[in-house]
């Protein structure tokens, strides 16, 4: 069966660069892949044409060599095109055609730069410290970047060899199916690195990283609150073969305060009073976050009631604004009064009457209406 014209297959002119060829046969490789046509025995064909034309046409020497020559010299070259996948996937052009439906699905690169791993650290504070922030050492342990062998795991003066496996791709391929659908998988021997280590690092033994234990010191801002996530950058798992370190993230846990409830940016913490400042008023001394300040309690104030101190709750991690705190006031009945206390009390209640007491008066005149 007589061959099509290399340029032809890939519809590029004699002229194309290799950018431009690439380009076609990106597209070409694309539509055509067994993978997005199962079944399509047709499909399987045309990409076995279009890997054979654009194995010629990247390599400058095999170009030249059909350009003078046309198929006749390729063969005479040694070149016999592929008769199936296993020898695209066993061609030089192995690694353009990996990066190519690399990005086609959605699969990273080979041999990228990695980032190791993230740590996660939980951390509890008071609720005063949430308020005003904090300065915080922490002590984490983790593996971090072998410094006599800087993450590569080979010891100094020796370096890794191309694993024999997978002849450095970092994965083997394989044929399944009729259909001939390539299967791609991390290489067993050499984990996807692509590389053994023949020498391993003295310090670490090959392992590209050291267990230690570091003191981190970090801020932690005002009004943070429980959930929040503080990310250290780089205080991770330590970087290998060049890579990125991780990061360290430190999730907050503010602990619940005895005296003080906080709701979103509001504080609220109940007060008892006396009941001669509540029929009386006056100033009380009331404890914030911030210290003690005082307020002024009205006349005549009820059991529960509640008042504002505007601006005395949480900062607000983003805005900076203060929340406010809220005073539940609770009135407090005396008890083990004195026989003197108890004469006043006495005549106290001879002289109240229905004005002194409005609520007990409506209760009971609603209660009668109902009855």
């Amino acid at each position: 069966m007589t061959k099509k014209d290399y340029y032809e297959v890939l519809g590029v002119s004699r002229d194309s660069s290799k950018d431009e060829i690439k380009k076609a046969y990106r597209k070409a490789a694309f539509q055509h892949h067994p993978d997005k046509n199962p079944n399509n025995k047709g499909a399987e064909e045309k990409f076995k044409e279009i890997s054979e034309a654009y194995a010629v046409l990247h390599d400058d020497g095999k170009r030249q060599i059909y350009d003078q020559f046309g198929h006749a010299g390729l063969q005479g070259s040694g070149f016999r095109g592929f008769s199936g996948f296993e020898d695209i996937f066993s061609s030089d052009i192995f690694t353009d055609i990996h990066d190519i439906f690399d990005s086609f699905f959605g699969v990273s690169p080979r041999h990228r730069t990695s980032k190791s791993a993230d740590l996660r650290y939980d951390l509890r504070i008071s609720l005063k410290e949430a308020f005003t922030g904090a300065a915080k050492e922490i002590t984490v342990s983790k593996n971090e970047t072998c410094p006599h062998c800087k993450g590569e795991g080979s010891q100094p003066g020796t370096s890794a060899k191309t694993c024999p496996e997978c002849h450095g791709k970092g994965e083997t391929t394989f044929q399944q199916g009729f259909i001939g659908i390539i299967i791609r998988r991390t290489c067993p021997r050499c984990g996807g690195e692509g590389t053994i280590i023949t020498t391993p690092c003295h310090n670490c033994r090959g392992r590209r990283r050291v267990r230690k234990s570091k003191k981190i010191t970090f801020n932690i801002p005002k009004g943070v609150d429980t959930g929040a996530r503080i990310k250290i950058k780089g205080e991770g798992e330590g970087a290998i073969k060049g890579g990125q370190s991780g990061d360290l993230y430190v999730f907050i846990h503010v602990e619940e305060d005895h005296f003080f409830q906080r709701k979103d940016d509001d504080i609220i913490i109940n007060v008892p009073i006396s009941m001669a400042t509540a029929c009386l008023g006056g100033k009380i001394e009331i404890p914030t976050l911030d210290g003690k300040t005082n307020m002024q309690i009205p006349p005549g104030t009820q059991n529960a009631e509640t008042l504002r101190l505007k601006g005395k709750g949480m900062p607000n991690p983003r805005s900076h604004i203060n929340g406010d705190q809220y005073v539940r006031l609770f009135v407090e009945i005396p008890v083990n009064l004195t026989k003197e206390q108890k004469i006043l009390m006495q005549e106290f209640a001879e002289l109240e009457t229905d004005k002194n007491v409005p609520h007990k008066k409506r209760f009971f005149d609603k209660l009668l209406e109902n009855l």
